[in-house]
């Protein structure tokens, strides 16, 4: 039965009625047999899955995931969040998207029910004043709650769209200020120790082109053997997890030896680049664990660098060596340039210069008094003054 069907989700124009136990909405009674066919219906997409790599049953198969969760569920609105979360899938959002919506949706309402609610239509703005609270009180970073924050309100205005909660509960904007930190970018003897001490030939290569090319790390291990153009040292990224746009990325010639070295040892029937063993794919977590040990290794696990340094160090080192903000924008896959204008924040080398001339004087007592006027400024000044003593002459006499 599940070999039969998978054939079936092989071709591209996929069966509505195969389909069709995905898309019900919450109609049924729970039963065994329905329970069991949708397992058999979420193994017939995995195996489609591997077969296919289409972004339309890996979407699917997320969709059957949170929505088995949420029929086991003992939470109000259920109806509405699956309503919500089914729009999110027709308007193609991303998997992370959807992914991230569930584990905020779902500690809301649970929050509510203990508060005495026991259906949307009573929630109130109070509720998601408890929630924030909540998720502060965790020790969460003020943009962690703030994201949680954004996900929330997409969810309760689809609601009130709906008729379903009162539109007072966001009459007023909920605000959460969120620090403008500079981004952390690894310091260049960092760099060399952390190098230095990975051997592995996957692992070098990985880090070496999240170095190199400021890809993201889901960019990376989402990466095709297709992808990668050699002879020209870019990859293509043709759609981005995270802003859903493509682009070209250039690595380094150490790059690229590394990489070259990682492809003749890597089995060709894997269809990522970078996989773990007896898997098809390499998951963040098994990366960052691999990049933890290897900060521990270099003794630089207290300086609380993480993967996403690496494409800050990218950047920083790219400016530094002179290339133009819009440049650096298209190579990162920023929206704005007002996203790649914090790294010029980091590492404005005319400002530091600047700096470090004006204290030099400083420190030589170059300087009389407390403090000296640019003599061009003073000039100014002097006839600023001068006309402003002239005429105070013409004032007419009361």
């Amino acid at each position: 039965m599940i070999q039969s069907n998978t054939q079936k989700l092989s071709n591209k124009n996929f069966s509505q009625e195969t389909y069709g136990t995905f898309l019900n909405p919450l109609n049924h009674t729970g039963s065994n047999n329905h329970r069991t066919n949708l397992i058999q219906n979420n193994l017939i997409i995995k195996q489609n899955y591997k077969q296919k790599g289409g972004h339309y049953s890996i979407g699917k198969n997320q969709l059957i995931r949170i929505l088995m969760k949420l029929r086991r569920m003992k939470i109000m609105g259920k109806q509405h969040i699956e309503r919500y979360l089914r729009d999110q899938y027709r308007r193609n959002l991303t998997l992370s998207t959807i992914r991230q919506t569930s584990p905020i949706i779902f500690p809301f309402l649970q929050l509510a029910q203990q508060k005495g609610k026991n259906c949307l239509e009573e929630l109130s703005r109070t509720d998601i004043g408890a929630f924030i609270e909540q998720e502060q009180d965790r020790g969460l970073k003020p943009a962690t709650v703030k994201l949680k924050l954004d996900i929330l309100k997409a969810f309760v205005r689809y609601q009130i769209e709906k008729g379903t909660i009162p539109a007072d509960v966001l009459a007023k904007r909920i605000i959460i200020k969120v620090p403008d930190a500079l981004p952390k970018a690894m310091e260049i003897e960092d760099e060399a120790k952390l190098l230095s001490v990975i051997k592995h030939t996957r692992n070098r290569a990985m880090i070496l082109l999240l170095l190199r090319t400021g890809m993201r790390i889901g960019e990376l291990l989402n990466t095709q053997v297709q992808d990668i153009h050699l002879t020209k040292n870019k990859i293509d990224i043709w759609e981005s997890q995270k802003t859903r746009i493509g682009r070209v990325v250039y690595f380094s010639e150490d790059a690229a030896d590394a990489l070259k070295a990682w492809l003749k040892q890597r089995d060709q029937q894997k269809p990522f680049v970078f996989y773990a063993c007896k898997r098809d794919t390499l998951t963040y977590a098994g990366a960052r664990i691999m990049f933890c040990k290897y900060l521990e290794k270099a003794n630089l696990s207290h300086k609380s660098y993480t993967l996403h340094c690496l494409r800050h160090t990218n950047a920083s080192s790219l400016l530094n060596a002179g290339i133009s903000l819009e440049c650096l924008r298209e190579l990162l896959g920023h929206n704005s340039v007002e996203v790649t204008r914090r790294y010029a924040r980091l590492t404005n080398t005319t400002r530091e210069k600047e700096y470090f001339k004006a204290m030099n004087k400083i420190e030589k007592g170059e300087i009389n008094g407390y403090y000296k006027l640019d003599p061009e400024l003073q000039e100014i000044l002097k006839k600023k003054k001068l006309f402003t003593h002239d005429s105070e002459k013409l004032y007419e006499q009361p």
